[in-house]
């Protein structure tokens, strides 16, 4: 018999999901989380740098998004001593592990969109 408690959970954030799908969207699900994710794929690039090169993303969502993942130790934050401060963002080695998903993720749409609407492809 297959029952709630025969599963296995994951415990993240005071939550439980039975379902590693769902627990995997809760960290990188969002659309502006995948993206900085996507526009760190190449290495380490300063703040100012990174939320440019995210379209529509404010401040606080940028943020707001960088501190999850942080947090979530899919990027790590570095800060240089100088004046005025630097700060780089770069993936972690979890971090790296998922570009290969976004990638295809990428590339799947780029795919879709060829075939079923009007196509430019993000930079």
């Amino acid at each position: 018999m297959n029952t709630k408690k025969d599963k296995e959970t994951i415990l993240y954030d005071n939550k439980e999901f039975n379902c590693p799908l769902a627990f995997t969207l809760r960290l990188i699900g969002d659309k502006y989380k995948s993206l900085i994710l996507f526009h760190l794929k190449e290495g380490p690039v300063r703040s100012g740098e990174l939320q440019k090169s995210i379209t529509d993303i404010s401040n606080r969502m940028f943020i707001y998004s960088l501190r999850a993942l942080e947090k979530d130790v899919l990027v790590k934050r570095t800060v240089f001593p100088v004046t005025p401060p630097r700060v780089e963002y770069e993936l972690t080695a979890a971090g790296k592990s998922i570009i290969p998903i976004i990638l295809q993720l990428n590339q799947w749409g780029q795919d879709f969109a060829k075939s079923n609407y009007l196509y430019a492809p993000c930079e």
